[in-house]
């Protein structure tokens, strides 16, 4: 039976080559200093999560590595991560092809944003993964869980797509392209009915749930929603 460590290895690599296949293939060329630093803030993001998790809680590792629209239990979740995933090829494949056919130019500034943007959702995703083991990639309550109400959980009730949030608005002007966008946009309906469809869940299957949303009463922004 194969590791679990060398399953993350693999997906790691898997991750890495579809990301560079999208992009560069896509844009047609190389020639693309913007998807070069897009590709090593994830892949540098990815890879020191990985390792973290390797070490210090392989139990959510395994969780995170069972994911995508056919782990799903139930169909109407399984729509929801089919449209999700579409929509963050879009995010890569829109901007390539922008960077290829020339739709827009996003500014030095502006890319820079993008990959901090980037970088802090990337981190904040890290942050909840340290406070709380069962983020698991398919909306499911296993039998030990908990409601986890310190860290980034403290402030909004759903910080994981809370972070999501940051890497949709991040990546499209990163990749320096402002049609990206529109393919956020797009995701973004998805990533918020996957969030409310998950709280109906956890608030009927997860003790001390209700409680929790009484006491952090926002979902994704602080004082806004």
């Amino acid at each position: 039976m194969v590791s679990l460590n060398a399953r993350a290895w693999f997906a790691l690599v898997v991750f890495g080559v579809a990301i560079a296949l999208l992009l560069f293939v896509v844009a047609g060329t190389i020639r693309y200093w913007q998807a070069w630093i897009y590709l090593a803030i994830a892949l540098g993001a990815s890879l020191l999560t990985t390792l973290y998790l390797m070490k210090n809680d392989p139990a959510l590792l395994e969780r995170r590595m069972r994911g995508g629209p056919t782990a799903e239990r139930e169909p109407r979740q399984k729509v929801i991560m089919l449209f999700a995933s579409l929509g963050f090829i879009a995010l890569l494949v829109v901007p390539a092809l922008d960077h290829r056919l020339g739709w827009s130019r996003v500014p030095l500034w502006g890319v820079v944003i993008g990959n901090l943007l980037t970088g802090v959702g990337f981190y904040l995703i890290y942050r909840v993964y340290r406070v709380n083991t069962f983020t698991s990639a398919t909306i499911q309550v296993a039998a030990d869980q908990t409601v986890v109400s310190t860290g980034p959980y403290a402030i909004v009730r759903h910080p994981m797509y809370a972070s999501a949030s940051l890497y949709v608005i991040g990546t499209p002007l990163a990749l320096g392209s402002y049609w990206g966008l529109l393919a956020g946009a797009a995701t973004a309906p998805f990533l918020i009915w996957r969030l409310l469809d998950e709280e109906r869940l956890l608030a009927q299957r997860l003790p001390g749930y209700t409680e929790y949303q009484r006491k952090v009463p926002y979902r994704l922004v602080p004082r806004i929603w």
